[in-house]
């Protein structure tokens, strides 16, 4: 059984499906948001590989910046802040409040844990009704080690005073479980796709397809 429950953000308790409405309203593609997502998590964790550090809305925005003028689009700083912005609007997916309810009811810490920015996900959480469940909102600003570094995943454990291994990390992301694990944190993996887990990654510990059946098998863990 763990004592804390750390969560990942982006995707995996945010639905990030309405930022395509920003990327479409500047003139940009809806499928564009998934390179975007993609090439920005990449420049993040090379940075990291080579022990240096750019903040997620920095990388955001000089990629969207490229996306834009390659599409002929101006790239100014309005442009730019409208698409970004639409982060602090993102809605949770259904399943997070009540599996977090049951998670937290359980007796287990929970904390966040992103590479984005803690403060643009207040409002979301504040409107999801899941405010009250978090013991801290981290970002890897402090350890400026983009996760799945085991510097990020550690700098959690200090803060909440316990070991690795009495933490799980909660992500739709095979990497951040791989991270986790490789950290000395349990991986638990929320599959809501039902995509196959790369096999060249360390197995996740758990595997439930939303936050409630989450907190089904974290019960039944814990008997």
């Amino acid at each position: 059984m763990i004592d804390v429950l750390v969560l990942d953000v982006n995707e995996t308790l945010t639905d990030m499906e309405p930022l395509r409405d920003g990327f479409e309203a500047v003139g940009l593609p809806r499928h564009s948001l998934d390179a975007w997502f993609a090439a920005t998590l990449r420049d993040g964790f090379a940075l990291t590989a080579v022990d240096a550090y750019a903040d997620f809305r920095a990388l955001a925005a000089e990629l969207l910046e490229a996306q834009l003028i390659a599409a002929g689009i101006d790239p100014n700083d309005e442009t730019i802040a409208s698409v970004l912005s639409g982060f602090t609007r993102l809605p949770l997916h259904p399943d997070v409040e009540p599996g977090l309810r049951r998670i937290h009811e359980a007796g287990i810490r929970i904390v966040t844990l992103t590479n984005g920015s803690a403060a643009m996900s207040k409002q979301v959480f504040e409107k999801g009704g899941i405010m009250p469940f978090l013991e801290h909102r981290l970002e890897v600003a402090t350890p400026q080690r983009w996760k799945p570094h085991p510097g990020a995943y550690r700098y959690a454990a200090e803060v909440c005073g316990v070991p690795v291994e009495r933490m799980g990390l909660a992500a739709v992301h095979p990497w951040d479980i791989d991270g986790a694990r490789r950290a000395g944190l349990q991986g638990l993996y929320v599959d809501r796709r039902g995509t196959p887990y790369p096999k060249s990654f360390l197995a996740p510990d758990v595997v439930a397809p939303d936050f409630e059946a989450l907190a089904d098998a974290l019960q039944e863990k814990a008997k």
